[in-house]
């Protein structure tokens, strides 16, 4: 946790009066080219959070700037005026000189003077503006994912799939230093950008993460057996480390899988209820969607993010012990693919699924309602 004034090195999250940001890592002398101007990172560095800092003309220095800021305080606002336009003529005409004549907006954006307030970023922001190479898990799924696993510090975590680090991250930041996380991940360049992603927030490595790279039923095989608290996977093929799961998930242990499709879902859930050792799955998705307020004018933002991923939970059942299971109905069929059935088959089923019984006493209370609503009527 970093505290005080911000330093070379740390990362910022800018944000202007428009709602847009952007991040950058500050560097001492360095600057940040935006739309709207130079950022001078010397600016931000020695003051805290919640600053406002104002972006310089293109192809001014800083220290340039920051003389005819000062000089433009001396003097009058009509005075200003001169004094700016004089000190700065030499760097905005090199700008213009370098605009597009079919795009004359971009001149006064490179001129400068917009502002922005400097805050540093939380994780999901973080997350969200990191260098990665796979695509990461929604700030809303991976908030589920630590709820539905109840992940909590001291805690023993197995990840499957580190991709970029962004689920990593949230674990170790909920076991913390008493805990401990393994991440199992396939490909080597993706296991180097998730620890360099890491190295970056925590200002060195995490001591509690241990990354292995290989295929998890190799690795599996070389953990301890019911030794982890958790288990979180986010791979195309949850259904085939079912077996894996068993060996190293303590009693009680909770297991979530994060998968995009409705296959996947199924397969997997249905590979866990044949193993007899995990609770009934739960599926779930969550939607998130923003509001605009303005005064009495609150309404829902047009765009959401709508569906991304479902996500299975279930619990290791005791050694020995079956999972209870719900008993359904003798006459309904939901295993059977119709396809594999003959043409009379096929046409029962059908008959079925379309002429669904209704009770009489269901029927007589259907047409009475529907005599009541019609006397109603002029």
């Amino acid at each position: 946790m970093r505290r005080g004034v911000l330093q070379a090195g740390e990362k910022v999250q800018l944000t202007d009066r428009k709602g847009k940001f952007i991040t950058i890592q500050l560097v001492t002398g360095g600057s940040t080219d935006t739309q709207r101007g130079v950022i001078a990172h010397d600016d931000i560095i020695g003051n805290v959070e919640g600053s406002v800092i104002t972006t310089h003309s293109h192809g001014l220095s800083a220290r340039s700037s920051a003389d005819t800021d000062a000089t433009a305080d001396a003097v009058s606002p009509r005075e200003s005026t001169d004094a700016i336009s004089t000190a700065d003529t030499t760097g905005i005409a090199d700008v213009f000189a370098g605009a597009d004549e079919k795009k004359p907006w971009k001149r006064s954006r490179a001129i400068g003077g917009w502002q922005y307030t400097v805050m540093r970023p939380r994780l999901m922001d973080f997350i969200l503006s990191m260098p990665r190479g796979a695509q990461i898990m929604y700030p809303k799924d991976i908030a589920q994912v630590l709820e539905l696993a109840d992940i909590r510090p001291g805690m023993r975590v197995l990840e499957s799939g580190g991709g970029s680090g962004a689920m990593s991250l949230h674990i170790l930041e909920a076991v913390g230093e008493a805990g401990e996380l393994t991440t199992i991940e396939m490909r080597p360049e993706f296991a180097k950008v998730c620890e360099g992603n890491a190295t970056v927030w925590f200002g060195q490595f995490p001591s509690w993460w241990n990354i292995r790279v290989g295929q998890f039923d190799e690795v599996a095989q070389e953990l301890p057996e019911q030794y982890y608290d958790r288990v979180v996977l986010d791979m195309l093929d949850p259904w085939n480390r079912v077996e894996g799961l068993q060996r190293v998930l303590v009693p009680g242990g909770i297991v979530v899988a994060y998968v995009t499709t409705t296959t996947q879902v199924s397969r997997f859930a249905e590979t866990l209820r044949a193993s007899s050792s995990f609770t009934d799955p739960q599926v779930s998705e969550l939607l998130e969607r923003q509001w605009k307020v303005d005064a009495l004018a609150v309404r829902p933002q047009h765009d959401m993010i709508g569906h991304t991923g479902f996500l299975v939970v279930s619990r290791m059942i005791a050694p020995g012990v079956n999972a209870l299971t719900r008993k359904e109905r003798s006459t309904k069929d939901s295993v059977t693919d119709i396809d594999s059935l003959s043409p009379a088959e096929q046409q029962k089923r059908l008959e079925e699924l379309t002429l669904r019984d209704i009770s009489d006493r269901k029927l007589r209370k259907v047409l009475h309602d529907l005599e009541t609503q019609i006397s109603y009527l002029p």
